[in-house]
């Protein structure tokens, strides 16, 4: 249930785009086309993981983001942020002066988002442990896969866990915190940095719920650099007791198998979001049995190897691991400390029930759908089979389905052209044409600073 549209952050910059397939081919759910020399979304197929983000090597692919200069609107300014942001920074600024400079970027409050965290590891246990609910359980923590299974394994939707993520635990305690101290709710400003584009999502248009108790999202990557234009390694001023609730477990939950390793005798990490549709796959056809738990993430290294990060994401693991160790357990922290309600607090933890979103590439109306399903396997007939992408899809199976919904054809194929042309059924001026009217007029042209070479944008 979401009162929202589904809304999606990333944009492309045509002035900066130029074709060269590298996002279409990098994208998990065959959601970019190349129409014109540029690359178009699909935006019912695309689950906001950034894959095309990360591999487009001009930086045509741009975010859409809050202003930062909208937390002026309010009296209490709260930034949220994860545990990940701390490990972007180098050793020699320790979390007393980031904090610091945090507050000298505009904020009146700082929460790390991962506490008090025993609240949601508890409400999760719950959940589980409940006789009517799915197994494998799914962790809802990374929105990017909550999109991918409700339109891709719409039928593993009723397995996800109906429980928010850390910065709505955050978030919620913050409010409660702050209104104790004679604070108005309309008067609190609550801004999340986020590591990623599938976050930025998930605040515009939550699932599970209506809309998000935050009310603006800051690129992290932004604010890692204002934060540096302001830090001093000489500002000592002591902020630890924003951080009494900060456990162990909190700082390790963004990492690779920070969440699985407190749920179920058999629970399974898995990062990266290709791994993860390759895992989906085999857990729809049946084919792993026995799995309790199954913590999934879009990112390499899960949010440390996140899309909008500054930081070396291995660097950021094991900063975070060994700030972790300076850190009690999440249950040794008293309920004394905490200073709200609990109770209350787990109670607004809980998700509505989730829907499953199918994307019906060949239409609603089943009748038709399979009727355009036989055609595209016919057409995959005369294909080469190739995927070289030279057609604007990113294989020949996505160019047989474009073809049977009318937003491609035949003549796409280069090789078919090829083979045409030397049956004499097409001239050369007409097939060069034909793939001019694809890739633009100028493609052609000789040009020694080419952008787009082996690698490049990774």
């Amino acid at each position: 249930m979401s009162g929202l549209p589904k809304y999606h952050a990333l944009k492309v910059d045509a002035l900066k785009c130029i074709g060269c397939t590298h996002c279409m081919k990098s994208c998990p759910a065959e959601a970019i086309r190349v129409v014109n020399g540029l690359a178009v979304i699909d935006h019912e197929r695309c689950v906001d993981c950034g894959q095309c983000h990360r591999a487009c090597p001009t930086r045509a692919f741009y975010v859409e983001q809050d202003d930062l200069a909208k937390i002026k609107a309010f009296k209490y300014r709260v930034i949220l942020f994860p545990s990940i942001m701390i490990g972007q920074f180098p050793e020699k600024y320790n979390e007393t002066q980031i904090y610091n400079g945090l507050k000298k970027v505009g904020f009146t409050h700082v929460f790390e988002v991962e506490q008090p965290m025993q609240l949601l590891i508890d409400s999760v246990k719950e959940y589980c442990a409940n006789p009517e609910s799915s197994g494998p359980a799914i962790s809802t923590y990374c929105p990017a896969i909550v999109r991918l299974i409700q339109g891709r394994y719409p039928s593993l939707v009723e397995n996800l866990i109906l429980r928010k993520a850390p910065h709505d635990l955050a978030a919620h305690f913050a409010i409660e915190r702050l209104m104790q101290e004679g604070a108005q709710r309309d008067e609190i400003g609550l801004f999340y940095a986020t590591p990623c584009i599938a976050k930025i999502a998930s605040v515009k248009s939550p699932v599970g719920e209506r809309e998000s108790v935050v009310d603006g999202i800051v690129n992290m990557n932004k604010l890692y650099n204002e934060v540096m234009k302001v830090i001093s390694d000489k500002d000592n001023e002591d902020n630890s007791e924003q951080r009494t609730n900060l456990s162990n477990e909190g700082i390790l939950w963004s990492l690779t198998r920070g969440e699985s390793c407190h749920f179920g005798a058999r629970s399974i990490a898995i990062d990266g979001i290709h791994n993860v549709v390759r895992f989906l796959e085999r857990l729809e056809n049946g084919q792993v049995q026995g799995i309790d738990f199954l913590e999934l993430r879009a990112c390499d290294q899960s949010c440390a190897g996140g899309i909008l990060l500054t930081g070396n994401r291995f660097m950021t693991v094991e900063r975070l691991e060994r700030r972790a160790k300076r850190y009690p357990s999440a249950k040794d922290i008293s309920e004394t400390t905490i200073k709200v309600n609990t109770l209350e607090l787990k109670q607004k933890l809980i998700i509505n029930s989730i829907s499953p979103k199918p994307i019906f590439i060949f239409g609603n109306d089943r009748v038709k759908a399979i009727e355009k399903m036989n055609r595209a396997q016919r057409v995959v007939c005369f294909l080469p089979g190739i995927d070289c992408g030279a057609c604007g899809a990113p294989n020949c199976h996505a160019l047989a389905e474009d073809m049977v919904n009318n937003k491609a054809k035949m003549s796409d194929c280069i090789f078919l052209q090829q083979m045409w042309e030397d049956e004499g059924r097409i001239n050369a001026k007409k097939a060069f044409l034909n793939v001019k009217k694809k890739w633009g007029t100028d493609r052609f042209k000789a040009d020694c600073n080419k952008r787009g070479r082996r690698n490049e944008g990774f």
